[in-house]
């Protein structure tokens, strides 16, 4: 039984370090140019944006542009997005304000992305870091 029961623990840390939700590696994604953020305004309902991305310490960041951020405000699903990264879709990833990553994020777009000699001098109101959270599954009585 003791036995059972540590190979039940050894297995969900196993699991916990690999991440809640299947796919969702930011690590993997630093390869990616862009990924795409989908809002859903109450005027316009779907809308899909290109942003550039970066991995910094295993976290995956975005800098926002006005009409991004725009359409973060009016996000009817605050604070959640669905994000395509490569060929995989996630649809609760969390933006959270990155604020004090700002100047980290900044340096590692000019590092990744060539064009960011002249993006760099457009307005960008919001750094936000993007965290993947597990989707609930239907539950019995939601069937």
């Amino acid at each position: 039984m003791a036995s059972a029961a540590f190979v039940f623990i050894v297995m969900r840390a196993a699991g916990a370090t690999i991440g809640p939700v299947p796919g969702w590696d930011p690590n993997a994604f630093n390869d990616q140019r862009t990924l795409q953020i989908m809002t859903t305004a109450p005027d316009e309902g779907d809308h899909w944006s290109n942003l550039w991305l970066v991995v910094i310490d295993g976290q995956l960041y975005v800098r926002m542009g006005d009409r991004s951020f725009g359409r973060i405000q009016k996000n009817t699903t605050n604070p959640y997005l669905k994000v395509k990264v490569g060929d995989k879709e996630f649809d609760k990833v969390r933006w959270e304000p990155a604020l004090d990553m700002k100047d980290k994020v900044a340096a590692a777009m000019a590092d990744k992305y060539f064009m960011d000699i002249l993006i760099r001098h457009e307005s960008h109101p919001m750094t936000a870091r993007l965290v993947a959270e597990p989707t609930p599954a239907p539950s019995a009585m939601s069937k």
